[in-house]
């Protein structure tokens, strides 16, 4: 029997998705369940599984752009498996990409090949095919694209090489997503400064009791989303959004967090993080920010939050203004810690200070309301037995 296999839903709204890299090829023997093709959606990169055992017909190439629902490739499931000792295909279980163009040669590749006549035509005004965008069917150079065809000023025919290779359908929604937030919003960003040593000075004292009795490490993260929580009760319009004309509030507290994986950056959601100890907060980002290193996080794991969480400060940043994270109205940006002097008590002493910042939309949300946050998360930040421990540290541990 021949199985069609068709592209299912990754997730609500979604209807195309592209075929990133295939990672078997045509008449490979697959196993039931076994992941066969990198999807790509603007929100995720997932694996296609095998829906049956036999082997594959793969017909579409990789890079293509494809709808939910449409055929992919076919399995012959009649197809009896390979002995144990069958020699197995050099490149089958890798994946199978789109060929990059290396160096001059291979630009002309990545960029459509031109006709004879207008291979002709190039040659006499020298310049090299990956310098000319072709119109043909496939992108290939016709002869009016080379007669039209102009030496960009500076530039000479002795081009160096160079690669080309298509962003992912992730990064090009990304792409778009910050373009649409920085011209569809009134974004401003507010600065302030937390002295970081009652955070550090309870962890040093706590974090191995901590990990014996809950398994997970005690980071900055829950300080800081426990922090956000509470100011966001106080200022509840942070965590609005805009639709039209209405502003939308939310009855339970939705943290994103981003986290860094090798498809790019992530923003998986603790869900109810009003409700989360410190212990559920860290259990929480653990298990989200492995899912995305190991591309295992899936779409509805993305959707959804009320208010933005990043940490550039373990890339080394010192200060930054964070975009904010669409549909979303604020997001807030850690940085690195370094020692500064501060005058306490009126005396220099050497503090580690963190740089905060709060990116809002103006449009929904105020200067009080910013400013008042972003305070608000200081306060708890630097006063964590009072204001986030309920007065007790090992209590508000769980110790």
């Amino acid at each position: 029997m021949i199985l069609d296999m068709k592209v299912p839903s990754p997730g609500e709204s979604i209807s195309e998705v592209e075929i990133a890299a295939w990672l078997v090829s045509s008449g490979d023997y697959v196993e039931k369940d076994q992941a066969i093709a990198e999807v790509d959606s603007d929100k995720a990169t997932l694996e296609l599984p095998a829906e049956m055992s036999g082997v594959i017909d793969i017909l579409v190439e990789p890079g293509t752009t494809v709808a939910v629902g449409q055929v992919v490739c076919k399995i012959d499931t009649s197809a009896q498996a390979p002995s144990a000792g069958a020699a197995k295909p050099a490149d089958a279980g890798k994946p199978n990409p789109m060929p990059v163009a290396q160096g001059p040669v291979a630009q002309t590749y990545a960029m459509g090949t031109p006709s004879p006549a207008a291979k002709k035509i190039l040659d006499e005004k020298g310049i090299l095919a990956a310098q000319v965008q072709g119109s043909g069917k496939d992108g290939r150079i016709t002869k009016e694209d080379a007669v039209n065809a102009k030496v960009a000023m500076g530039s000479t025919s002795s081009v160096r090489g160079q690669s080309r290779q298509r962003m992912s359908a992730l990064r090009r929604k990304l792409a778009q997503r910050l373009v649409s937030v920085k011209n569809e919003t009134a974004m401003l960003t507010t600065f302030n400064e937390v002295d970081m040593k009652p955070i550090m000075d309870l962890r040093k004292q706590y974090k191995e009791a901590f990990a014996a009795k809950h398994g997970v490490g005690l980071g900055f993260m829950s300080f800081f989303t426990l922090a956000v929580v509470r100011a966001l009760k106080q200022y509840p319009s942070v965590a609005s959004m805009i639709d039209g004309d209405d502003m939308v509030s939310f009855d339970s507290t939705d943290i994103s967090v981003a986290v860094s994986g090798p498809k790019g950056l992530m923003v998986p959601v603790v869900r109810d993080a009003d409700t989360l100890d410190f212990a559920g907060v860290e259990s929480a980002i653990k298990d989200v920010a492995t899912k995305v290193r190991d591309g295992k996080i899936t779409i509805d794991e993305m959707t959804g939050g009320c208010f933005t969480i990043t940490n550039g400060g373990v890339f080394g940043s010192m200060l930054s203004t964070p975009i904010i994270n669409p549909p979303q109205s604020a997001i807030l940006g850690m940085h690195n810690i370094v020692e500064r002097p501060m005058v306490v008590n009126g005396e220099i002493v050497i503090r580690p200070i963190m740089y905060v910042a709060l990116s809002y939309d103006h449009r929904i949300i105020d200067g009080r309301e910013s400013v008042g946050t972003l305070v608000a998360i200081k306060e708890a930040l630097e006063n964590p037995i009072e204001f986030l421990m309920g007065g007790d540290a090992k209590k508000g541990l769980g110790l």
